[in-house]
């Protein structure tokens, strides 16, 4: 892997020290950007993608908006930030969002409780909007058409899709907001690596098919486990592949989860292969104690819920 490039001629050309930007990474962002319909930046996760959204835009005493029940992840970050003057307080996504703020900060659906948040609302505000659409993913919504400022994604989930990326992108409506996003990335140092863009180049070829398979395959499985007897509620927005539904309680949830054998009992989402936990173990009282969330995979459907099903005999 190149790390720095020769000047030409005693001038700097497009590439001259991989911190600022390097093959790999510019032909995955104008993948990315033509996929959201905006110009993307990408970055070496999607809390380091977050991160920089959040203190190249905010200033110290600005507070962020967050939809109740989104990624507990996001929450604790911006608790992380706190001691810089930063605040956030949440709010009901599908309604609109409090007037005193500086930036909104949606998604789409919310993970894992899976609401969509009000995209018209969110545009009419004054503030700057960020919708996380690592769920959706461009397949099944494009941020920036509904007026949102940001559309942002965990390309560790579905865009990379094989458990094998950890990068993060944010896809920009102006050029020039990508470019200063750009510029805070060069000198704070959260820098993708060349090899996780070229993985991630690999996987986007196989987005659509995989996403529209995976969101074929969750509808069946939603619908079965709304008739399970032992399935208390179902969360499915009808779009992606993730589905959280509730059990009795806490104990039922973990004999669920350590029961499976198809499905692995792995915290991630938007993999060919599917995933199943117990979100309690992370996010404690903020989510129900029986919710497993489920990310369905590229595995024949009935497999799938053949292997649930056994699964819920022990809940």
């Amino acid at each position: 892997m190149e790390i720095l490039w020769p000047y030409e001629n005693g001038e700097v050309g497009e590439f001259f020290y991989a911190r600022y930007g390097h093959p790999a990474v510019a032909e995955a962002e104008a993948a990315l950007g033509e996929l959201d319909g905006g110009t993307a930046v990408l970055f070496p996760s999607g809390t380091g993608a977050a991160t920089a959204v959040a203190l190249s835009l905010l200033h110290t005493g600005d507070t962020i908006a967050l939809a109740a029940g989104a990624y507990f992840g996001t929450g604790r970050l911006f608790e992380t930030l706190e001691p810089w003057g930063l605040r956030y307080v949440e709010f009901d996504q599908t309604g609109p969002a409090p007037d005193d703020v500086q930036l909104l900060w949606l998604e789409a659906p919310a993970n894992p409780m899976l609401t969509m948040p009000d995209l018209e609302a969110a545009a009419a505000h004054p503030a700057p909007v960020v919708v996380d659409s690592t769920v959706a993913t461009p397949v099944g919504l494009r941020p920036l058409e509904h007026g949102a400022d940001y559309a942002l994604h965990s390309a560790t989930k579905a865009l990379g899709g094989h458990d094998d990326v950890l990068l993060g992108v944010v896809v920009c409506r102006d050029p020039a907001a990508a470019e200063a996003l750009r510029r805070f990335r060069g000198l704070t140092g959260i820098s993708p690596a060349s090899e996780p863009a070229r993985l991630l180049l690999r996987s986007l070829g196989t987005l659509e098919v995989r996403v529209r398979r995976q969101a074929e395959t969750a509808a069946v499985i939603a619908e079965r486990l709304a008739g399970h007897p032992k399935v208390v509620l179902v969360r499915y927005p009808g779009l992606g592949g993730l589905i959280s539904f509730d059990v009795a309680d806490a104990d039922a949830a973990r004999r669920v989860e350590t029961s499976t054998r198809l499905v692995t009992n792995a915290t991630s989402l938007g993999s060919v292969r599917s995933l199943m936990e117990s979100r309690h173990r992370w996010e404690g009282d903020r989510v129900p104690g029986g919710l497993l969330r489920l990310s369905v995979g590229l595995e024949d459907a009935d497999a799938i819920w053949a292997d649930l099903a056994q699964a819920l005999d022990n809940a």
